[in-house]
């Protein structure tokens, strides 16, 4: 199934092609003032000559038209999107514009689409990112993305979510996975589909008890569907387990612990450790983040970032890494859980996923930040 999402995402890639534009995505240099704007774009929002920051300090010879990838609107990612593009713009000179296009296929295939070139900046994850950078395609569906390199991340406050049903927990005796695993018990688990973060997640935490997918599933059964049927599943006791890659207050998650009795599992600290080392980032699902939480989860998290091709002109990564730094109160006051985005940590490697682009290594220097080139 995951080799046909794979086909399914390349081609929806191949057709997007022509969404984003031949011209847009290239960024060696500033682009023409007159590039029109790709048929998709969600908005097109020019860089106002009457606001007080916009081309307030910049060093680029003129106005640049960028476009920005993200998924469709009414989506999580689009608001977190269009928070990015809101404070990039009030670096930029005046007359420049970052327009929204809405044919990112999400944290997991985003790098993709910069590798081809097919938009000048998108959101992803650190761990999805680390994937494609430093897999190749036979190990990763999604991996062989060298081309890309990231202005910073930490834009969010997402976390890895397991959760046990409590008759499990009281019919068994049970309460870590690592036991589950250990004693090969026949667990009945349900996540997200093939493709998403959550089951890619559900997948390194197998591995990171120390046994691969393969292996689990000779004892172990697994249901890939969508929110709704995880929810009923779980509700109807069809299923014992859980596995997600979610942020506080989630629709599904939420309901699920105010309708059933869950038992919120803690990793072991080897399990946390080898987490770390895939490419998520530690992190405390604090207790009562859900109804019936009553201890803090210490967790691992990929926390969202920003793709840029790795030869986009030095001086306009700069910028556009300065301008979203120096914005984070007006993207916070947009989306809250951009408040967790902190500079002075942004430029490390467990938010980036990728190398640090120069230009954003740049300015993180400036301002006495921890980075990692």
């Amino acid at each position: 199934m995951k080799k046909v999402f794979a086909l399914l995402l390349t081609l929806s890639l191949v057709l997007s092609l022509a969404a984003c534009g031949g011209d847009s995505g290239k960024t060696d240099a500033p682009a023409d003032s007159g590039s029109s704007a790709p048929a998709d774009s969600g908005s097109s929002t020019p860089a106002d000559s009457g606001s007080d920051s916009a081309g307030g300090d910049s060093s680029l010879s003129g106005p640049v038209n960028l476009t920005l990838a993200a998924q469709e609107v009414g989506t999580g990612a689009y608001t977190v999107a269009a928070a990015v593009q809101a404070a990039m713009l009030k670096g930029l000179p005046t007359g420049s514009t970052i327009d929204l296009t809405t044919n990112s296929p999400g944290g997991v295939g985003a790098p993709v689409l910069i590798q081809n070139e097919e938009c000048d900046l998108i959101v992803s994850n650190a761990g999805p990112t680390q994937w494609s950078y430093e897999k190749s395609p036979s190990e990763y569906d999604f991996g062989g993305c060298t081309d890309v390199a990231s202005l910073g991340g930490g834009l969010g406050h997402t976390f890895t979510n397991i959760l046990f049903t409590q008759k499990f927990v009281d019919e068994t005796g049970y309460t870590t996975l690592e036991e589950v695993i250990e004693n090969k018990y026949p667990i009945k688990l349900i996540t997200k589909k093939n493709g998403s973060l959550g089951e890619l997640t559900a997948e390194r935490v197998i591995e990171a008890c120390g046994i691969t997918v393969e292996e689990f599933l000779t004892f172990a059964s697994w249901e890939k569907t969508g929110t709704d049927a995880i929810k009923s599943g779980i509700q109807d006791d069809l299923y014992d387990a859980t596995i997600d890659h979610i942020d506080a207050g989630q629709s599904t998650t939420t309901e699920i612990c105010l309708t059933h009795d869950m038992h919120f599992v803690q990793l072991g600290e080897a399990a946390l450790a080898n987490m770390e080392k895939m490419g998520y980032a530690p992190i405390t699902m604090e207790a009562g983040t859900w109804n019936g939480q009553e201890n803090d989860i210490q967790s691992m998290g990929s926390q969202q970032n920003i793709l840029v091709p790795a030869g986009m002109d030095e001086e306009l990564a700069y910028t556009l890494t300065k301008a979203m730094c120096e914005n984070r109160d007006d993207m916070a006051s947009a989306v809250a859980s951009l408040g967790y985005f902190d500079p002075q940590i942004a430029g490390q490697k467990q938010f980036c996923g990728a190398p640090l682009h120069p230009g954003a290594a740049r300015y993180y220097a400036e301002i006495g930040a921890s980075y990692d080139a």
